[in-house]
């Protein structure tokens, strides 16, 4: 008999030990919140194709979505000194983000106020001591003032006042750069929701850019960003990993209607398998994954000892490993904190990592006017030396359609595979939106809870007068 069929809708989970119970079982000083679950039951209607095919969908969005929602530009970093800019483009819209010189941030529409043209070049970035438009010579200072008109003798109707650059809302969070178009947009503490408090041993400020990967993907920004909310898809996308991950089990929780998590054990054998392992055996399997440059490999033998654990001896080592190459004391985080998956997703299209093994930000923007594909950047976030001293952020390694993560210098090959097995799915899926005869995608009530509140919170925007 299926239990499931006796249980409220959503209320079903994967048999066996929980996330919450194998983090309580590590015995260390985890962050409560890890272990209260949050979630509710949102519904189980299908979710419409066309929500990643339509262009009327994707113009909506574009309206009412983009030019309303506060999301990230860029890091503090990419603009540490005053005449420091940085250029933020999505969908058509172009947004100059510009250090001011009293060392406050400001962003501008990327428009010369004379004849329209972008003051500074596309996808750009560099300092400048002015902002003047290259078309004719129309300046501004950083703080936006007009100062220089040329032939002003001909524009007796421009009144510097009104001729300032207008202003968008610009926040900051973790040394992220956050804009929003909307001038009556709620402050970013409110988007933000929980984010602070979950993250307030966690801060980003103090890591800084150590490996940023731009790449194009053949599909929809959402199916992009949704191959990433679930573990649901280990088992066939990856069974190299269900050793070592615990999938099936995986913790799902949502915070209003801006911010979901997952906790994604690592250490754990997925609950598809039925053999049992010893301590020893995971333990052997996880080095053998070699997912962190220094750790791991052919050759590598650390033993569990006796009444310890995997997870800890992994932990410890990682710890270790990391704290002497990064130059700092990690050994304060505790084991979840250190080797779990632990993925806050920020609507509408970031997600955060707070988490030592690893240390990844995602964004997933629309390419250009392309419903069809999007722009996914990978940043990895390494802790800043005790020393104090903030290396400068690496420049983007960009990637087609077709190219493989394994060409990016530096990434772990393991990694990297595992980037080409998640973002492999993508043509197909989207190509499959468009064949299907069945209207919508029919979703799981836990695993992909996270999947259902994006589209909810989605159309509350694109249903906003």
């Amino acid at each position: 008999m299926n239990k499931a069929l006796h249980l409220a809708p959503g209320e079903a989970r994967c048999p066996g030990a929980s996330t919450a119970d194998i983090i309580a079982s590590d015995g260390d000083h985890a962050p409560a919140h890890l272990t209260d679950p949050s979630y509710r039951f949102l519904g189980d209607q299908d979710i419409p194709y066309e929500h990643y095919t339509s262009r009327d969908f994707f113009a909506l969005e574009q309206k009412k979505l983009w030019s309303r929602v506060w999301q990230w530009a860029c890091r503090e970093e990419d603009i540490p000194e005053p005449g420091d800019y940085y250029v933020y483009e999505i969908v058509e819209k172009s947004v100059l983000v510009v250090r001011t010189q009293d060392g406050s941030i400001k962003a501008y529409p990327n428009a010369c106020l004379h004849r329209g043209t972008q003051l500074k070049p596309a996808g750009s970035c560099g300092r400048s001591k002015e902002l003047r438009c290259p078309f004719h010579g129309f300046t501004w200072s950083l703080e936006g003032e007009l100062t220089d008109v040329p032939c002003r003798w001909d524009f007796p109707h421009m009144e510097d006042e009104r001729f300032r650059l207008p202003e968008l809302k610009v926040e900051t969070w973790g040394g992220f750069v956050f804009i929003n178009f909307d001038p009556n947009a709620t402050p970013l503490a409110e988007h933000l929701g929980i984010l602070p408090e979950h993250f307030a041993q966690w801060d980003l400020s103090e890591k800084f850019v150590a490996l940023h990967v731009r790449k194009l993907l053949p599909a929809n920004w959402k199916a992009c960003l949704e191959a990433f909310l679930e573990s649901f898809h280990v088992l066939e996308t990856h069974p190299q990993g269900v050793l070592t991950v615990g999938d099936a089990n995986t913790q799902y929780d949502i915070y209003g209607d801006t911010v979901s998590r997952f906790v994604h054990l690592v250490g754990f054998p997925s609950p598809h398998l039925k053999e049992t392992f010893t301590q020893q055996q995971l333990l052997d399997a996880l080095l053998a994954e070699g997912v962190v440059e220094g750790v791991g490999g052919e050759g590598s033998k650390l033993l569990v000892p006796e009444g310890s654990t995997a997870r800890k001896v992994f932990a410890e080592h990682i710890q270790a490993t990391l704290g002497k190459a990064y130059g700092k004391d990690l050994s304060h985080l505790s084991i979840s904190e250190t080797i779990d998956a632990i993925e806050y997703c920020l609507f509408p299209n970031t997600c955060f990592f707070p988490s030592l093994l690893f240390p990844m930000v995602y964004r997933f923007r629309p390419n250009g006017n392309d419903v069809d594909s999007c722009i996914f950047d990978l940043l990895y976030l390494q802790p800043v030396p005790d020393s104090g001293e903030r290396p400068d952020p690496a420049e983007p390694v960009e990637l087609d359609f077709e190219q493989s993560f394994h060409e990016v210098p530096g990434l772990d090959p393991g990694l990297a595979t595992i980037y080409d097995q998640d973002t492999g799915n993508l043509i197909a899926q989207q190509r499959g939106f468009k064949s299907s005869t069945k209207p919508g995608e029919t979703l799981g009530n836990y695993q992909e809870i996270r999947i259902r509140q994006l589209h909810q919170t989605l159309v509350k925007y694109l249903a906003a007068e």
